[in-house]
Protein backbone atom coordinates (compact mmCIF):
# COMPACT_ATOMS: atom_id res chain seq x y z
CA UNK A 1 0.00 0.00 0.00
CA UNK A 2 1.13 3.54 -0.58
CA UNK A 3 0.91 6.48 1.86
CA UNK A 4 -2.81 6.91 1.14
CA UNK A 5 -3.56 3.24 1.85
CA UNK A 6 -4.07 2.37 -1.82
CA UNK A 7 -2.62 -0.83 -3.21
CA UNK A 8 0.47 -0.13 -5.30
CA UNK A 9 0.18 -1.63 -8.76
CA UNK A 10 3.57 -0.54 -10.12
CA UNK A 11 6.96 -0.25 -8.43
CA UNK A 12 8.23 3.15 -7.36
CA UNK A 13 10.38 4.83 -10.02
CA UNK A 14 14.11 4.15 -9.70
CA UNK A 15 16.76 1.53 -10.34
CA UNK A 16 16.30 -2.06 -9.22
CA UNK A 17 18.69 -4.98 -9.55
CA UNK A 18 17.54 -8.50 -10.34
CA UNK A 19 18.37 -10.80 -7.43
CA UNK A 20 19.72 -14.03 -9.01
CA UNK A 21 19.15 -16.02 -5.80
CA UNK A 22 15.50 -14.96 -5.60
CA UNK A 23 14.76 -15.42 -9.31
CA UNK A 24 14.16 -18.34 -11.66
CA UNK A 25 14.00 -18.90 -15.40
CA UNK A 26 12.21 -22.16 -16.08
CA UNK A 27 11.18 -23.85 -19.31
CA UNK A 28 8.82 -26.51 -20.54
CA UNK A 29 9.09 -28.35 -23.87
CA UNK A 30 8.73 -31.85 -25.29
CA UNK A 31 11.05 -34.68 -26.33
CA UNK A 32 10.74 -37.95 -28.30
CA UNK A 33 8.47 -36.74 -31.10
CA UNK A 34 6.53 -34.50 -28.75
CA UNK A 35 5.40 -37.34 -26.50
CA UNK A 36 7.40 -36.69 -23.35
CA UNK A 37 7.39 -33.45 -21.36
CA UNK A 38 10.71 -31.90 -20.42
CA UNK A 39 11.04 -29.26 -17.72
CA UNK A 40 14.08 -27.46 -16.47
CA UNK A 41 15.81 -24.24 -15.56
CA UNK A 42 18.49 -21.73 -16.44
CA UNK A 43 20.27 -19.67 -13.77
CA UNK A 44 19.84 -15.93 -13.96
CA UNK A 45 23.11 -14.03 -13.62
CA UNK A 46 21.36 -10.75 -12.90
CA UNK A 47 20.24 -7.58 -14.56
CA UNK A 48 18.64 -4.24 -13.92
CA UNK A 49 15.22 -2.66 -14.10
CA UNK A 50 14.92 1.12 -14.41
CA UNK A 51 11.30 1.93 -13.52
CA UNK A 52 10.18 5.24 -15.02
CA UNK A 53 7.14 7.42 -14.56
CA UNK A 54 5.34 7.03 -16.88
CA UNK A 55 5.92 3.27 -17.08
CA UNK A 56 6.57 3.07 -20.87
CA UNK A 57 9.89 4.88 -20.29
CA UNK A 58 11.16 1.96 -18.19
CA UNK A 59 14.12 -0.17 -19.29
CA UNK A 60 15.04 -3.76 -18.44
CA UNK A 61 18.13 -5.85 -19.09
CA UNK A 62 18.78 -9.40 -17.91
CA UNK A 63 21.33 -12.18 -18.40
CA UNK A 64 21.04 -15.94 -17.96
CA UNK A 65 23.92 -18.39 -17.91
CA UNK A 66 23.43 -20.65 -20.97
CA UNK A 67 25.65 -23.37 -19.45
CA UNK A 68 23.34 -23.58 -16.44
CA UNK A 69 20.74 -25.48 -18.54
CA UNK A 70 19.34 -28.22 -16.29
CA UNK A 71 16.56 -30.68 -17.10
CA UNK A 72 17.32 -33.46 -14.64
CA UNK A 73 18.97 -35.66 -17.28
CA UNK A 74 22.77 -35.25 -17.36
CA UNK A 75 23.16 -36.75 -20.85
CA UNK A 76 20.50 -34.45 -22.34
CA UNK A 77 21.87 -31.43 -20.43
CA UNK A 78 25.36 -32.02 -21.85
CA UNK A 79 23.96 -32.41 -25.37
CA UNK A 80 21.96 -29.17 -25.11
CA UNK A 81 25.03 -27.26 -23.87
CA UNK A 82 27.11 -28.65 -26.80
CA UNK A 83 27.82 -26.92 -30.12
CA UNK A 84 24.88 -28.82 -31.69
CA UNK A 85 22.37 -26.85 -29.61
CA UNK A 86 23.24 -23.86 -27.38
CA UNK A 87 27.01 -23.89 -27.99
CA UNK A 88 27.63 -22.50 -24.51
CA UNK A 89 31.42 -22.45 -24.96
CA UNK A 90 31.07 -19.85 -27.72
CA UNK A 91 27.85 -18.21 -26.44
CA UNK A 92 27.86 -18.29 -22.63
CA UNK A 93 25.05 -15.77 -22.13
CA UNK A 94 21.38 -15.54 -23.00
CA UNK A 95 20.39 -11.86 -22.85
CA UNK A 96 17.24 -9.78 -22.93
CA UNK A 97 17.00 -6.01 -23.42
CA UNK A 98 13.62 -4.29 -23.34
CA UNK A 99 12.35 -1.84 -25.90
CA UNK A 100 8.78 -1.24 -24.70
CA UNK A 101 7.24 -1.75 -21.25
CA UNK A 102 3.64 -1.56 -20.11
CA UNK A 103 1.66 -3.08 -17.26
CA UNK A 104 0.71 -6.19 -19.26
CA UNK A 105 3.79 -6.93 -21.37
CA UNK A 106 7.43 -6.25 -22.08
CA UNK A 107 8.77 -6.22 -25.64
CA UNK A 108 12.44 -6.41 -26.42
CA UNK A 109 15.30 -8.35 -27.95
CA UNK A 110 16.25 -11.85 -26.83
CA UNK A 111 19.71 -13.08 -27.84
CA UNK A 112 20.46 -16.81 -27.79
CA UNK A 113 23.50 -18.41 -29.39
CA UNK A 114 24.48 -15.05 -30.88
CA UNK A 115 21.13 -14.66 -32.67
CA UNK A 116 18.88 -11.75 -31.67
CA UNK A 117 15.12 -11.77 -32.22
CA UNK A 118 12.24 -9.56 -31.06
CA UNK A 119 10.02 -11.11 -28.37
CA UNK A 120 7.09 -10.11 -26.17
CA UNK A 121 6.79 -11.34 -22.60
CA UNK A 122 3.33 -11.40 -21.02
CA UNK A 123 3.28 -10.16 -17.43
CA UNK A 124 1.08 -12.58 -15.50
CA UNK A 125 1.77 -11.40 -11.94
CA UNK A 126 3.36 -8.44 -10.20
CA UNK A 127 3.83 -8.29 -6.43
CA UNK A 128 5.01 -4.86 -5.30
CA UNK A 129 6.42 -4.00 -1.86
CA UNK A 130 8.14 -0.87 -0.58
CA UNK A 131 11.69 -1.60 -1.77
CA UNK A 132 11.33 -4.57 -4.08
CA UNK A 133 8.95 -6.33 -6.41
CA UNK A 134 8.57 -9.76 -7.96
CA UNK A 135 7.32 -10.17 -11.48
CA UNK A 136 6.25 -13.34 -13.28
CA UNK A 137 6.26 -13.22 -17.07
CA UNK A 138 5.83 -15.87 -19.75
CA UNK A 139 7.03 -16.27 -23.29
CA UNK A 140 7.00 -18.97 -25.96
CA UNK A 141 10.07 -19.18 -28.22
CA UNK A 142 10.75 -21.17 -31.36
CA UNK A 143 14.29 -22.49 -30.91
CA UNK A 144 14.87 -22.71 -34.67
CA UNK A 145 14.55 -18.91 -34.93
CA UNK A 146 17.72 -18.71 -32.81
CA UNK A 147 19.71 -21.22 -34.89
CA UNK A 148 19.08 -24.15 -32.53
CA UNK A 149 18.04 -26.65 -35.18
CA UNK A 150 19.56 -30.00 -34.15
CA UNK A 151 17.33 -33.08 -33.71
CA UNK A 152 14.17 -31.93 -35.50
CA UNK A 153 11.26 -34.14 -34.54
CA UNK A 154 13.03 -35.67 -31.57
CA UNK A 155 13.34 -32.41 -29.67
CA UNK A 156 10.51 -29.92 -29.18
CA UNK A 157 10.68 -26.88 -31.41
CA UNK A 158 8.96 -24.52 -28.97
CA UNK A 159 9.85 -23.75 -25.39
CA UNK A 160 7.47 -22.18 -22.91
CA UNK A 161 9.58 -19.94 -20.68
CA UNK A 162 8.53 -18.57 -17.30
CA UNK A 163 10.57 -15.85 -15.65
CA UNK A 164 10.06 -15.08 -11.99
CA UNK A 165 12.35 -12.18 -11.10
CA UNK A 166 12.81 -10.57 -7.70
CA UNK A 167 13.93 -6.98 -8.20
CA UNK A 168 15.50 -5.04 -5.32
CA UNK A 169 15.69 -1.27 -5.15
CA UNK A 170 19.09 0.34 -4.86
Amino acid sequence: MDATGDTTTTPRPGRYTIDPDGSTLSFRTTHVFGLLPVRGTFALRGGSVDVADPLPGSRISAEADAASFRSGNAQRDGAVRSARFLDTAAHPLITFVSEEVDAASVSGTLTVRGVSRPVRLSVVRLDVRADDFTVRATLQVDRTEFGVTASPGMTGRRLDLTLEARCVRG
